[in-house]
């Protein structure tokens, strides 16, 4: 497919990461884990859907695309995937479908990523000259391995030591490479408040990912941004029945210049765009979700451009983007969205925004 030409956007626009996988990768994954096939079939099999994943993202006219996530086997697990010291009993995440996505468990130290996000920057980079952003898991999220119980001989503070010291070199590794923007996956920001009413939980997610951020110089970390949402997977969320406000009045304190924040699936979209405005900082951009991907009908243009407009009522237009609520398949076997649906509402969000802009008298 042909790739249509680039929008010249002055509201920048860019999706969140992944895509769902196309179901003979899904197969080839399921045969190599089973001993059915090689490891070198198996990478053609991961070569040919990120190939098709850059070539479909590029025909949208998006003007940032990702690597659709096509070879994580989720967002938040693909640094531990095949690591000998953890286990599948951790922190279970139960979402309102009733359906368990379960965290993993560390069971000795030392810990270290076994793969790094910069290995799938590098991969995608081969296949396309169009800025690239890299999404990679957040040091709270990892934080919930270690286990309440403690390990023998490997202290919480080392495990902790460790995990930033991981992130931020990933982080950095990214950056160095040309990530157009490095992205950190929030989504137990919103959850914390859910699990923990007090916010303690999420003032202590917040304090343990600016101790990564602030690594970081004021102009790296225009290049880092943070996503959250209340979770989008097999058509559930984990968290989206609870208020904004709690993580809103915290988010904005994270030391990062971007922020992507799931928004068209709200109830009162007005209610939450208030409290951006009055939490987010002069010098950060607030990417607003403009479509739902829990939804499998596809947003036209000009809902689009109209949810941009609303929020440029509250949002000042040098601050403000567009973004999708969330990933469309964040775990790698989640089929509940098509690649097709996926891509077609990504190509709305690229019209809608031109079409807001040009009614702002930006475009």
């Amino acid at each position: 497919m042909p790739a249509r030409p680039r929008l010249i956007m002055t509201i920048p626009t860019e999706p969140i990461g992944s895509i769902p996988r196309p179901i003979s990768l899904i197969k080839a994954t399921l045969a190599f884990e089973a001993g059915a096939i090689l490891k070198e079939e198996l990478q053609a099999s991961d070569d040919a859907a990120l190939r098709d994943t850059i070539q479909c993202f590029e025909a949208t006219g998006s003007p940032v695309i990702t690597d659709g996530e096509q070879t994580k086997h989720s967002f938040v697990t693909y640094p531990l995937h095949g690591l000998k010291n953890i286990a599948a009993d951790g922190i279970p995440i139960l979402f309102t479908d009733g359906h368990i996505r379960q965290l993993p468990r560390l069971t000795a130290g030392p810990f270290g990523y076994r793969t790094s996000a910069d290995v799938y920057l590098e991969a995608a980079q081969r296949y396309t000259r169009l800025p690239l952003k890299q999404a990679v898991a957040s040091t709270s999220a990892l934080s919930l391995l270690y286990p309440q119980g403690g390990i023998p001989g490997y202290s919480r503070e080392e495990y902790f030591d460790a995990l930033l010291g991981e992130q931020e070199h990933e982080i950095r590794r990214c950056l160095q490479k040309g990530a157009h923007v490095v992205q950190i996956d929030f989504t137990e920001g919103r959850l914390s408040t859910k699990l923990d009413p007090t916010r303690r939980l999420l003032r202590s997610f917040i304090d343990l990912n600016n101790l990564v951020l602030e690594r970081f110089s004021p102009e790296e970390q225009q290049r880092i941004g943070v996503h959250s949402c209340p979770g989008a997977d097999q058509g559930s969320t984990h968290s989206g029945g609870i208020d904004y406000g709690a993580l809103l009045s915290n988010l904005f304190e994270l030391q990062a210049g971007n922020f992507y924040i799931q928004l068209a699936s709200e109830p009162d979209r007005k209610h939450v765009l208030k409290m951006i405005s009055e939490h987010a900082k002069p010098d950060q951009r607030v990417f607003i979700g403009v479509v739902d991907v829990l939804d499998p009908a596809v947003e036209t243009p000009e809902a689009i451009r109209d949810r941009v407009l609303e929020a440029a009522e509250y949002i000042p237009i040098a601050q403000l983007g567009t973004t999708d609520d969330c990933g469309f398949a964040p775990f790698s076997d989640d089929t509940s969205r098509s690649r097709e649906t996926a891509f077609a509402k990504i190509r709305a969000r690229v019209l809608g925004t031109q079409l807001a802009a040009e009614a702002l008298g930006v475009g």
